[in-house]
């Protein structure tokens, strides 16, 4: 099962000719006080559609995924929802915004969540003890529920690997998957290190089971899903997905994609078991955004990267990652499953989100995706004079030539004359750019900080600028990527 992170050619020659990709409009479930913020009233604009749309199939084709449904949340409502592709090769048959998929690990911030709605009820504290609750696994009374959920406990991965082994085709009871691997020794001292670990779960959704007296998927419907007008949410754990859904994939290095087979039932269970739609995992992110179900607390406790017993952060909360792109703070996570792999990344104090579901394991498509298309949306949107102005500066360094009007006093004392025949010499050989984009945008001492990436037959640059207040350049640097 693919862990959280940070940041394999056509699949067939048919995928590649008959690429297709179908939008589909969102149904709104009943209004309630939990989703009724949810409304398709905002679409993103052509440009910026064509560029995700651009985005996606360009993933396609250089990964060999068959097929990927997308959601992208924007100014706190679902803003565009878009699936390409095959969801079976063979049969040609389209992929819809109204298939699921399975997501993977992104199920454990649910699950995660879950333990938090009882640490609210007061039925447990996240510092308790595991052995508290769970008194057989290694150590117990020394781990706490709160070092389960944040992977530091030190219990060991039942399923590190991408692909289903022979042992996982055969039905198995988080009881049995617990005395399996929760009874080794520590990997670690608790608190001490991070390590991702799917026992770490299934031991959590033993406690929510116990505490509750119902079912991970019960309490979820219950307590998350049905409120927040959830109604594509299967339990893939139980079963293979039901007909018309995506087709499950793997691949051979670059080899055809082929079927994948379906894990056996109790190996997922609360920490991968959940399929569902897009926009329906879109309707989880904006309640997040909206803090909608939890309390404040509750949230801050989930998303506040734990921090190791040395002080070092782990960049990772409780269920999800933590971490700071270009300035924005974004919770993250992987999915993965046999035969699909998914990314899901909330922007909270953007009011922003990005879900990529894809139906092939054991490839990095849906986090790159993501990433691509996180960019494209928070391209500041009054760039296209200076995008066009660093462009043109590039080209005309390439032939020796500088328009010193458009730069500072002290970026002109910068482009002396060794400056600019190191540039000339260095980069007239790479011809003209084949593509120029905007990368991140941010302040920096008073001034605009922007970086692009200039792609070349050949090579790709780096463009680092400052820009003061009256437009002129106080930096513009050159270097590679």
């Amino acid at each position: 099962m693919q862990t959280q992170s940070v940041s394999i050619t056509s699949v067939t020659l048919a995928l590649s000719v008959f690429l297709l990709f179908v939008h589909t409009a969102v149904s709104e479930p009943p209004a309630s006080p939990a989703n009724s913020a949810i409304q398709e009233t905002n679409s993103l604009s052509p440009e910026v559609s064509k560029k995700i749309d651009d985005a996606a199939m360009k993933m396609l084709s250089d990964s060999g995924v068959p097929s990927a449904s997308i959601a992208v949340v924007k100014n706190g409502i679902l803003a565009y929802t878009k699936a390409y592709g095959f969801a079976d090769i063979a049969a040609h048959r389209a992929a819809t915004t109204s298939m699921i998929y399975s997501i993977g690990s992104i199920s454990k911030q649910f699950t995660a969540a879950s333990i938090l709605l009882l640490a609210e009820e007061g039925k447990l504290s996240l510092d308790d003890a595991l052995g508290h609750w769970l008194p057989d696994p290694t150590r117990a009374n020394e781990v706490t529920i709160r070092q389960v959920l944040s992977m530091t406990s030190g219990y060991q991965d039942f399923w590190p690997q991408d692909y289903v082994m022979p042992s996982m085709m055969k039905a198995a009871s988080p009881e049995e998957i617990l005395k399996g691997w929760a009874q080794k020794p520590l990997d670690f001292e608790p608190g001490t290190k991070w390590q991702y670990s799917n026992t770490n779960y299934v031991a959590a959704g033993v406690i929510v089971e116990r505490l509750s007296g119902t079912s991970v998927l019960d309490f979820l419907h219950r307590s998350i899903f049905d409120p927040l007008g959830m109604k594509s949410v299967f339990d893939c754990d139980s079963s293979a997905l039901p007909v018309g859904a995506p087709t499950r994939y793997q691949r051979y290095g670059l080899g055809p994609a082929r079927p994948a087979p379906k894990e056996g039932k109790g190996w997922l269970f609360a920490a991968g078991e959940l399929a569902m739609t897009a926009s329906d995992l879109a309707r989880w992110d904006i309640s997040m955004i909206n803090q909608a179900i939890l309390k404040p607390q509750s949230y801050r406790e989930m998303e506040t990267a734990e921090l190791l017993k040395n002080g070092a952060s782990t960049q990772y909360g409780l269920g999800v990652g933590v971490s700071l792109v270009n300035g924005r703070r974004v919770l993250s996570h992987n999915g993965e499953v046999s035969g699909f792999t998914a990314h899901n990344s909330v922007y909270p104090d953007d009011r922003a989100a990005v879900i990529v579901l894809t139906n092939m394991d054991a490839n990095r498509a849906a986090v790159n995706l993501a990433n691509k298309i996180g960019e494209i949306i928070f391209a500041s949107t009054g760039n296209r004079d200076s995008l066009a102005k660093a462009k043109a500066i590039l080209v005309d360094l390439q032939k020796g030539k500088i328009d010193r009007s458009l730069f500072t006093n002290n970026a002109n004392a910068y482009f002396d004359k060794e400056c600019l025949n190191d540039l000339a010499s260095s980069l007239a050989p790479l011809g003209f750019p084949t593509d120029f984009e905007l990368v991140s945008e941010g302040l920096r001492g008073g001034m605009t900080a922007r970086r692009y990436r200039s792609k070349f037959q050949k090579k790709t640059l780096e463009v680092s600028t400052y820009a003061m207040p009256d437009g002129k350049l106080e930096q513009y640097i050159v270097s590679a990527e």
